[in-house]
C-alpha cells in the first residue's frame, strides 16, 4: 500500500499568543493546509468559533458560527480550503497558540487523508464482497501522535457513513472510560471536538450522541506490570470485538481502528504481536519511527492473518504539531477524567451519591503485579481477595459485571460496570465512605482495586 505525500511539517511563520489580564476577541485567518495549534492550561478555557470557510479538529468538522470551548488540551485545528477563526478567552486564561503554514507538499496531513481514502476503498470492497473491513493497528513511540491519528481516521470514517469499531489498548489512558482500562466502542456518529473521544452515558445529557464502550479493568500503568493478565484482557476484548463485527454488517465492513501504548526500539513488540494475532490485524501503521517500522517489517514479513490476508506495514511521519505531554500534565488529565466522571463538566453538572458501607458488606479484590512464580497456576493470582484499608482511601475502584459468589477467574475476566471513589476509610468502625455516580447497592457486585490511576486526594473537598 503506497501512501503519497509523506513529509514533515515545516512551519514558515509562527505567531505566539499568551493571554493577558484582558483577552479581547481576535480573528485568525488560515490559508489552505494551515493549522492553528494551541495549548490550554488546566483551569483555563479557550473559545474558538468558525466564522467562514471550513475547518476540522481530528477529522471532525467544525460547525460554522458555533463556539467551541477547549480546556486542558494540546491540540490543533486544520483547514484544507482556508478559513477564518474567531478566538477569545476569559480574563486570566493561560494558553499558547501559533499558526503553522505548511504547503500541501510539506504537511503529513495529506498522507493521513490519503490513508483514509485507501481504507475507505478497502471498506467499499468489503461491502461488495461481504468480507471483513480493514483492521488497523497504530503504533509508535510515546508522544508521536498515535491517538490523534486514530481519532482523525475515526472522524473521517464517520463522516462518510462508516461505523468503525475503535479499540483502546493503552492502559495508561482511557477511551470513554477511566485510565487503567482497555476498551472498545463503535463510532457511528461524530465526536465532540472539545473532548478527546466524546461523552459517555455517565456524563449526562449531551447534544452529541453518546458512545457505549465495553471496558475491561487492568488497573496498572504498564503492560509489563503483569504481562499475562494484560494479554488475557486483550484476548477477551478481541473476542468481544470480533463478535460485534460478525453480528453487525455495517461495523463488519467498516473494520477496526486500534490505538496502542507507546513502543520504542527497546521493547514492547511482544504486546504488539499479541494484538496483531488476537485482532487479526492486517494493517500496521507506524508513526514517527523508521526504526520501529523496520522492526515491524521484519517481524511480520510473510505473515498472514487468520483470514489469510497479508499483514501490511506502513510508515508515516508524525505531525510537526505533536508536543510532549509531560508527567505532570498527564496526571492532571487523569484527575480531570475522574472528576468529570463523578461531577460532570462545565457543560453538564452531575450529582454523585455518597454511601456508607460496612467492610463485611463488600466483596473487595486487588489487582496484583506479575507473580514471581513461573508455574502456570501463578496466573490465577492476577487478583486476590482484599480487606478494605486506609491504603484504598482516595482510590477509584472498578465495579465488575459479576456477582459476589463468582470465582476469582470469573471476576478477573468480567467487564466493567462503572467506578466508585473511596472518600474515607474508618478502620475502627469498619466502614467505607464511597462516592458513586448512581444510587445502587454496591454489595451485590465485586469491587476491583488497582494501582492505576493513582489516588486522587482533591476529588472531594
Amino acid at each position: 500500500m503506497s501512501i503519497p505525500g509523506l513529509g514533515q511539517i515545516a512551519p514558515t511563520a509562527v505567531q505566539t499568543t499568551t493571554s493577558a489580564a484582558v483577552s479581547p476577541t481576535t480573528t485568525q485567518s488560515l490559508e489552505p493546509f494551515w493549522e492553528y495549534r494551541f495549548e490550554v492550561a488546566h483551569g483555563s478555557t479557550l473559545n474558538i468559533k468558525l466564522v467562514s470557510g471550513t475547518a476540522e479538529k481530528d477529522g471532525t468538522e467544525l460547525a460554522p458560527s458555533t463556539p467551541y470551548a477547549f480546556t486542558a488540551t494540546k491540540t490543533r485545528i486544520n483547514t484544507w480550503h482556508g478559513c477564518t477563526l474567531e478566538i477569545s478567552s476569559e480574563p486570566g486564561a493561560v494558553y499558547d497558540a501559533y499558526t503553522s503554514e505548511p504547503t500541501a507538499d510539506e504537511t503529513p496531513m495529506v498522507s493521513y487523508v490519503n490513508l483514509h481514502f485507501k481504507l475507505d476503498g478497502l471498506r467499499a470492497t468489503a461491502e461488495r464482497t461481504g468480507q471483513m473491513g480493514p483492521r488497523v493497528l497504530v503504533i509508535g513511540p510515546p508522544n508521536s501522535g498515535k491517538t490523534s491519528l486514530v481519532r482523525m481516521l475515526t472522524g473521517w470514517a464517520t463522516r462518510v457513513g462508516r461505523q468503525p469499531l475503535v479499540v483502546n489498548a493503552d492502559c495508561r489512558e482511557g477511551m470513554l472510560a477511566l485510565p487503567g482500562t482497555l476498551s472498545a466502542a463503535v463510532f457511528a456518529t461524530i465526536i465532540d471536538p472539545t473532548s478527546e473521544w466524546g461523552s459517555t452515558p455517565s456524563s449526562g445529557p449531551s447534544p452529541v450522541p453518546v458512545k457505549l464502550p465495553l471496558a475491561y479493568y487492568y488497573g496498572m500503568a504498564s503492560p509489563d506490570d503483569n504481562p499475562r493478565f494484560f494479554k488475557r484482557l486483550l484476548s477477551r476484548l478481541a473476542v468481544a470485538s470480533t463478535s460485534r463485527l460478525t453480528e453487525d454488517p455495517g461495523v463488519k465492513t467498516s473494520g477496526m481502528l486500534i490505538d496502542s501504548g507507546g513502543v520504542n526500539a527497546k521493547g514492547g513488540y511482544d504486546h504488539i504481536a499479541h494484538i496483531v494475532a488476537e485482532f487479526s490485524v492486517n494493517i500496521v501503521l507506524v508513526v514517527g519511527s523508521e526504526r520501529v517500522g523496520s522492526e515491524m517489517q521484519k517481524r511480520f514479513a510473510g505473515q498472514q492473518t487468520s483470514l489469510g490476508e497479508t499483514i501490511t506495514v506502513v510508515g508515516l511521519d508524525k505531525s510537526g504539531g505533536v508536543v510532549e505531554r509531560d508527567a505532570g500534565f498527564m496526571q492532571q488529565v487523569r484527575e480531570a477524567a475522574i472528576r468529570e466522571y463523578f461531577f460532570g463538566s462545565s457543560k453538564t453538572t452531575l450529582s454523585p451519591f455518597t454511601q456508607q458501607m460496612d467492610f463485611a458488606a463488600l466483596s473487595m479484590w486487588k489487582v496484583n503485579q506479575a507473580p514471581t512464580a513461573s508455574d502456570e497456576d501463578s496466573y490465577s493470582e492476577a487478583i486476590e481477595k482484599a480487606e478494605p484499608s486506609l491504603m484504598m482511601q482516595n482510590c477509584t475502584l472498578a465495579v465488575m459485571y459479576a456477582t459476589v459468589h463468582d470465582t476469582a477467574e470469573t471476576i478477573r475476566d468480567s467487564n466493567v460496570m462503572g467506578f466508585v471513589y473511596v472518600a474515607e476509610v474508618d478502620e475502627k468502625r469498619r466502614k467505607l465512605k464511597v462516592l458513586a455516580p448512581v444510587s445502587a447497592r454496591l454489595g451485590d457486585r465485586p469491587l476491583l482495586w488497582g494501582s492505576w490511576p493513582e489516588p486522587m486526594v482533591s476529588l472531594v473537598g
